[in-house]
């Protein structure tokens, strides 16, 4: 009997969480249950999320910069059925194939000509990977530098590199010869590139958690420093990349000449997996330097047909809605939006940003009895009052956003590059009125606090029961 996937959809939806629970990841059911965010999705178009009773739901998460051009673009659902009809060769591996010779060449015009090789894989994990390879390779050294507080996947090499302990916590011992320093801090970077051991310095342009980046010239100094000492510069462009920040690259915003880029998420038009490891072509042919090392390096989806369609549809779509423009300006728009709320709100301690990758910081209010509400929140765990807001937006007003990272005070919003007006007055109008609630200690807001601190609580009486034991 052939597969009626349709029917089976249908039949079943519903049943997703406890698929889940019983089949993949129950922790992850029990968070979503906890935060509120156990919802079914039955469809979704561009910047909106719809359940199974229609209701929308505005998708200020952009599934973490997968969706800037938004979901199910019909320019890309052409691309894939136009590649299906063909009835194209794919992944023979023991040939060449056009597709991704196509989509290496688009994606080298949207970079500077000192960056002309192309490296594809499926992940911006893998394409860290890659990178951090390609670097070895061409300097035939082992250290790596990154920035705390950096994100560049949960794979081990990416791990290594990772700024953040609570992602590493339990899986080492991890690669040595990594080291992390202070954003900001010239002289601690330069004291470990000037033992000239070190194969490359990664940085996100903006990082991913916290949505922080330097505010001078750290950045163009940190470059100088890696050309003093024979250390590569790597942009971590995973998330930064293709017009999140209001221009094509996230290193554009300092005049960077990186030696190599990693790019991925977005680039998939939100279907097929596709990343890509972009280098100086002197560095690529230092991986693969002979030939009997024509495949030292591979990834076996890397190269697939779908993936490669994908990625040449996006890139249209962003050239011919003006998407990269679009995210400058719209971005400009809701940060001066929030900023008004921050006149008004005094829980706001600041709105940064760079295109539409936002992030919303918050500190103890002045209101006595917000104030009241903040102190016993933090008295248990710094992230749940940013998690109140967050679950607020969502259950009350149906906007999906997150918060930016562990012990962070702050929300991040990734809306779709497409977003206009109405997407904005809806975002600012349920902020503005999440936040005026907060001024009623107690209250319903603070109701949920309550809840999140029963939770936070029943999860340390039982952490502590195992250490015990």
């Amino acid at each position: 009997m052939p597969l009626d996937l349709k029917s089976l959809i249908t039949a079943r939806l519903g049943e997703n969480y406890k698929l889940h629970e019983k089949h993949l990841n129950p922790t992850l059911v029990r968070v979503q249950q906890i935060i509120g965010f156990n919802q079914v999705y039955a469809r979704a178009q561009g910047a909106y999320l719809y359940d199974l009773d229609e209701r929308d739901y505005l998708d200020f998460l952009s599934g973490y910069s997968v969706f800037n051009i938004g979901r199910n673009h019909p320019v890309v659902q052409k691309a894939i059925t136009d590649v299906l009809d063909m009835d194209l060769p794919n992944m023979v591996q023991m040939d060449c194939s056009l597709l991704s010779g196509l989509l290496a060449e688009a994606v080298l015009k949207k970079l500077p000509p000192h960056l002309d090789a192309v490296f594809f894989c499926n992940s911006g994990a893998e394409s860290n990977e890659g990178a951090i390879k390609f670097a070895r390779a061409a300097t035939g050294r082992a250290g790596l530098i990154s920035l705390h507080s950096s994100f560049h996947g949960l794979s081990n090499g990416a791990l290594s590199v990772m700024g953040d302990e609570h992602f590493r916590e339990g899986f080492g011992p991890l690669l040595d010869n990594c080291v992390r320093v202070k954003m900001g801090d010239l002289a601690e970077l330069e004291q470990h590139l000037s033992r000239k051991d070190v194969a490359a310095f990664i940085v996100e342009p903006v990082q991913g958690k916290g949505v922080n980046y330097p505010t001078d010239d750290y950045y163009r100094e940190a470059q100088k420093l890696c050309r003093k000492y024979g250390t590569l510069l790597i942009c971590d462009e995973v998330q930064t990349g293709l017009g999140r920040t209001g221009k094509w690259w996230g290193f554009e915003h300092w005049g960077l000449e990186p030696d190599i880029i990693t790019v991925a998420k977005s680039l998939s038009g939100g279907y097929v997996p596709v990343a890509a490891v972009v280098a100086r072509r002197s560095i690529y042919q230092k991986v693969f330097s002979r030939l009997d090392r024509c495949v030292v390096h591979s990834s076996t989806f890397g190269r697939n047909n779908l993936a490669m369609a994908c990625g040449l549809a996006t890139l249209q779509v962003l050239d011919d809605e003006g998407l990269v423009e679009r995210a400058q300006e719209m971005g400009a728009k809701l940060v001066a939006r929030i900023e008004e709320l921050k006149k008004k709100h005094s829980l706001i301690k600041q709105v940064r940003g760079k295109g539409l990758m936002i992030a919303i910081e918050f500190h103890e209010p002045s209101e006595l009895s917000a104030r009241m509400g903040w102190k016993l929140l933090h008295k248990v765990e710094r992230e749940l009052f940013a998690q109140m807001l967050v679950t607020s937006l969502f259950q009350r007003h149906r906007i999906l956003t997150q918060l930016a990272g562990h012990a962070m005070d702050v929300i991040k919003i990734l809306p779709p590059l497409i977003i206009g007006e109405r997407e904005i007055d809806r975002f600012v109008t349920a902020l503005d009125s999440v936040l005026a609630d907060c001024r009623s200690f107690p209250g319903p807001i603070w109701d949920l606090g309550a809840n999140f601190i029963k939770h936070s609580l029943q999860r340390s009486t039982v952490e502590l029961a195992a250490a015990e034991r």
